[in-house]
């Protein structure tokens, strides 16, 4: 009788894989971790096409793994300060208001951010919980 009450469907199609605490896994992981490939990719093709400086892309790309030291405040201020800037929305801003100004600095900054959080996508490194070790992506 109980059954009866249930959506549609609900009795022959078997709930989603996913791991404990909400983890992505599966084919779903991988397709978020392609689409930080393909992230990556158009913000190095952006940043060619521009024909912004190559050495200070090397010597940016790692600048937001400095939120990092957040973490000497603990973990859920760690995971807050290196979610902030690892979120494509913040990363956008200065690429966007560099375009709308005419900023080639900041237009070159915000793709070099753009391609570092799109590399740790594709590399499985997500956005952080305070838990230690979990991401969005799966445990690190």
């Amino acid at each position: 009788m109980a059954a009866s009450i249930l959506p549609i469907g609900s009795q022959t199609s078997p709930a989603p894989s996913r791991a404990a605490g909400g983890l992505v896994t599966g084919s779903v992981r991988v397709l978020l971790r392609l689409e930080g490939f393909a992230v990556f990719g158009v913000a190095l093709a952006a940043y060619a096409f521009a024909g912004f400086s190559w050495p200070a892309f090397a010597l940016l790309f790692l600048v937001p793994d400095l939120s990092m030291l957040a973490y000497l405040g603990g973990r859920r201020t760690g995971a807050l300060g290196y979610n902030l800037a690892h979120t494509y929305a913040f990363a956008l801003v200065p690429t966007l208001a560099g375009l709308a100004g005419g900023v080639p600095a900041a237009v070159a900054g915000g793709l070099i951010w753009i391609a570092h959080i799109g590399f740790d996508r594709m590399l499985g490194y997500g956005l952080k919980y305070p838990t230690g070790g979990d991401t969005h992506l799966g445990r690190r």
